[in-house]
């Protein structure tokens, strides 16, 4: 059990939390959510107690262990990763290491072997041996290959990474386990293995995700950060969306009625006021009226972006083949042999854990790449969008957001172009400020407004849901059920592919599996289950 007892925190003069009192209790999942800067990220460094609050503390259970998913990728690079995973639990790691000093002496002493007596005790009470095969087991679930487990942390690439800090958060059955962002850069595999280890984990856990899928899987509560305070909700994240619309929707017709009882009392009092005999009545309903209170309709700081995307010519029925394409990248070939065709009516999610293949395919398509061998042919009324993981390049420049915006749209009028920005929530002052400086959000949602302002008919996307908040997860979600066009497109989210896609596509060691479907019935079919284990196993033999 974790809470935060009548915990603020001012920001200069703002208060980004005023007075939160709040517990979690042990064997629940609570999904803490809010916009963008409400302060997610922060709360939980309060919990780990990484920050002070201005006021208020947080109270732990006496003996209870917290463990954190660290965010620095580079703080273990010096260590091997099943050591790196055993770290989660500081005081077993602890011990280890003086135990193993202690039996490296060359003269050991009667006060050596009392200590390691004592050390052995306390490792055994921990379950110490078992410690490499239960971090290996969590490594395993979350797709790194045995191989790597006794490699260097520096080695490994940043996805790898993601998944041993991970399995070091989920080491040794912490008392209290504070997960911000746990699917980022996970494949959608991996953050399957997650939901079942969560759904199955009986302490608590407090976790911030934009994954709405996630959050409806594993949480048991929502805590919602919303004008500077914490309100807490039993349900999932669907059930805390409709309740609180709910809410929203009774105060304002609450409101409405008192709005109404008011100007009917103010009619009769304007009227027989003055009048002697209906003098008492109109006291009557002054008094009435001065109790009456409207409800505080507060404005949420939640803000969701308007995405609509209008191809500007209507797609025809040739759109896309591509016939035996392969790709060899640093001696590995990433895609082999690849052929398909697209259809005007095609939206297309490509799942599985090789995103480097897709991501490959992808720029190929979008023209950044050559294949080794094999082509591709768009079709004559094709006009292509593309969305690229690496964003880099597109914001390496001086340009201010409006000028950068304007280099992709036919009609040059700034008012035409700082419409598209203010879609995206970029006020006017925003036009002015420098694409370079822009964060990872405010990136995406300027690469969203280039590909609303260039009204392609084919959209290509490459995880674009990267670093957005969930409302404009949820508006680029819809945005992209309503086009009229073809998306090809990469997503961690669920919910996201699950909503969009009917026709799902997976790049696999064994060739190209492609299925009308959608992604739900595309998991289930035990056909496609097989094949993405023969997959697994062939990636693991090489």
């Amino acid at each position: 059990m974790i809470s935060a007892v009548n915990v603020t925190l001012r920001l200069g003069k703002k208060a980004l939390f005023e007075d939160v009192n709040i517990k979690f209790t042990e064997g629940n999942c609570y999904g803490l959510i809010g916009a963008n800067g409400a302060g997610k990220s922060t709360f939980l460094k309060i919990l780990s107690g990484e920050l002070e609050p201005s006021k208020g503390e947080v109270i732990m259970n006496a003996g209870e262990r917290l463990s954190v998913l660290q965010q620095d990728h580079f703080k273990y690079d010096e260590f091997a990763v099943l050591d790196t995973v055993i770290m989660g639990n500081k005081r077993l790691y602890e011990i280890m290491k003086e135990k193993d000093a202690i039996y490296m002496k060359e003269d050991f002493t009667d006060e050596d072997g009392i200590r390691a007596s004592e050390l052995e005790a306390e490792f055994a009470e921990m379950d110490g041996w078992n410690a490499e095969a239960d971090a290996a087991t969590l490594l395993n679930g979350l797709g790194v290959d045995t191989d790597i487990h006794y490699k260097q942390m520096s080695e490994l690439d940043g996805n790898q990474k993601v998944k041993v800090l991970l399995a070091q958060a989920l080491f040794g059955n912490p008392d209290v386990l504070l997960l911000d962002e746990p699917t980022n850069h996970l494949d959608l595999d991996a953050i399957a293995w997650l939901e079942d280890f969560l759904i199955d984990f009986e302490n608590t856990v407090i976790v911030v995700s934009h994954d709405r899928y996630f959050l409806n899987k594993v949480c048991t509560h929502i805590a919602d950060i919303d004008y500077a305070k914490i309100q807490l909700y039993a349900g999932n994240y669907d059930f805390w969306y409709e309740s609180s619309q709910l809410m929203i929707k009774q105060m304002k017709e609450a409101n409405k009625k008192k709005e109404e009882k008011i100007k009917e009392l103010q009619e009769f009092i304007q009227r027989f006021s003055a009048n002697a005999s209906k003098s008492k009545q109109a006291t009557s309903r002054k008094r009435a009226l001065e109790k009456i209170e409207l409800d505080e309709m507060k404005p949420s700081s939640r803000k969701y972006p308007y995405i609509d995307f209008r191809p500007k010519r209507e797609i025809g029925n040739e759109v896309l083949t591509v016939e035996n394409i392969s790709k060899t990248i640093d001696g590995e070939k990433v895609l082999d042999n690849i052929s398909f065709t697209i259809g005007r009516e095609d939206k297309v999610a490509f799942v599985g854990p090789n995103t480097i293949a897709t991501t490959t395919l992808f720029k190929i398509l979008a023209g950044e790449e050559e294949p080794d061998e094999g082509t591709f042919k768009w079709g004559v009324t094709t006009s292509q969008g593309y969305f690229p993981k690496d964003n880099t390049k597109e914001f390496d420049n001086d340009l201010v957001i409006a000028d950068w915006l304007a280099q992709y749209s036919e009609d040059k009028d700034v008012t035409y172009v700082r419409g598209y920005l203010g879609r995206m929530l970029f006020p006017g002052e925003d036009g002015v400020k420098k694409v370079k400086v822009l964060s990872g959000g405010e990136k995406v949602r300027c690469l969203l407004s280039k590909l609303m302002i260039m009204q392609s008919n084919v959209l290509i996307l490459d995880e674009p849901t990267n670093h957005l908040d969930m409302e404009s997860i949820t508006a680029l979600n819809n945005g992209l059920i309503k086009f009229p066009g073809v998306v090809l497109f990469a997503c961690q989210d669920h919910q996201f592919v699950q909503t969009t896609a009917n026709r799902i596509m997976e790049l696999t060691a064994t060739g190209l599996i492609d299925k009308q479907t959608t992604y739900d019935e595309y998991l289930a079919n035990d056909e496609f289950a097989r094949k993405r284990q023969v997959m697994n196993m062939v990636k693991n033999d090489d």
